[in-house]
């Protein structure tokens, strides 16, 4: 595909933005413009979320169950995610969660939400 066609005229603006929108996630326009997040799946995220929200349960069961007189465990530290800069931090400022993927609010789409949508509602 050569993108001078979009300049001649052979190649229409939305079948452009088509092509862009659905290139592959190993491309190197989503690595320079998502960075690490290009390499993260809906399943890397959701993993993640799984092993934060399992290493909170384990950490709740120990502070409960441990002497009074002992120290408290550690917290657990999340697992970094791309895009998050203080991922190892106990006290940053979360985002809020995205809005519902049948929202009216997002311009009556019903698309499913992205991983970093799914990263910000996990975290």
């Amino acid at each position: 595909m050569d993108l001078l066609d979009w300049h001649r005229g052979r190649l229409s603006s939305r079948r452009l933005a088509v092509l862009v929108k659905h290139m592959p996630r190993d491309s190197a326009l989503l690595s320079e413009t998502d960075g690490e997040a290009a390499d993260w799946s809906t399943t890397d995220y959701l993993l993640a979320a799984v092993v934060d929200h399992l290493a909170a349960a384990n950490w709740m069961f120990a502070s409960v169950h441990s002497d009074e007189d002992a120290d408290p465990p550690e917290r657990p530290v999340p697992v970094p995610r791309p895009g998050d800069g203080a991922a190892g931090s106990v006290d940053a400022p979360r985002p809020t969660a995205p809005a519902p993927a049948g929202d009216p609010d997002r311009d009556g789409a019903s698309d499913p939400p992205s991983p970093a949508e799914l990263a910000r509602f996990f975290s």
